[in-house]
């Protein structure tokens, strides 16, 4: 039993830094705009995801590369007219380059997994504003495409709405952007890529002033005794 416990010790030693911070979970920022508020009967019209790179001397994350898409309405998708007034997204625009569902989140998912594999993480965690909204928006398009498996885990998600409540007094990302002193263009916004790296941004500063603070690596008793 020794020995086995010795060996588990060595092998979360020489993981990468990465892999230990979020407990092998892997985090993308996501963010989606839909034709109304039903994953399983509004379209899908945009999406975006940025994923993280770890400083490891320093312990700081960084945004590391974005991926976006312009989706068509999947078949029999209803279109809510104030949804689409609200995000100025006209799902018929033939200059908008759309594509499917299933191409836009396998190019996702690639991109993921290839991130993922390159530090030792196991699986993604989402990580977007109102985070429950946009995975079950991924959720309900990857089964109807027919996906056998998502790199997100299904249901546990980083909320930047909670943490930047709890870090600035804030839960609009606008807000919350203003008091972390991060540019924010409300002109923009409500685009699938500005809100995603908007939302990158602001998880990265939270993360990292919670480091500057001392918060990670935890210091428990062991380390104390050694």
């Amino acid at each position: 039993m020794t020995e086995v416990n010795t060996n588990a010790s060595e092998q979360t030693k020489n993981l990468h830094q990465y892999a230990k911070r979020f407990r092998g979970y892997f985090p993308v920022v996501v963010d989606v705009e839909t034709a109304g508020f039903n994953a399983n009967t509004d379209a899908l019209l945009e999406i975006a995801a940025t994923t993280l790179t770890l400083d490891e001397h320093s312990g700081l994350f960084s945004l590391d590369e974005t991926i976006h898409f312009h989706v068509e309405p999947f078949e029999g998708a209803n279109l809510e007219p104030a949804a689409l007034e609200f995000t100025g997204i006209d799902p018929n625009n033939p200059l908008r380059g759309a594509v499917p569902e299933a191409e836009a989140l396998k190019a996702i998912f690639k991109l993921i997994r290839k991130k993922m594999k390159a530090v030792g993480c196991q699986r993604a965690i989402m990580v977007a504003h109102n985070a429950a909204f946009d995975l079950g928006f991924v959720n309900a398009a990857t089964e109807r495409c027919s996906i056998k498996r998502s790199p997100f885990h299904p249901f546990v998600s980083f909320d930047t709405t909670t943490l930047s409540g709890l870090a600035l007094g804030q839960t609009v990302l606008a807000k919350a952007c203003q008091v972390a002193q991060l540019d924010f263009d409300n002109k923009e916004a409500h685009s699938a890529l500005y809100d995603t790296e908007k939302t990158a941004e602001l998880f990265c500063h939270i993360v990292n002033k919670w480091q500057t603070l001392g918060g990670w690596p935890l210091i428990t008793d062991t380390d104390q005794d050694n």
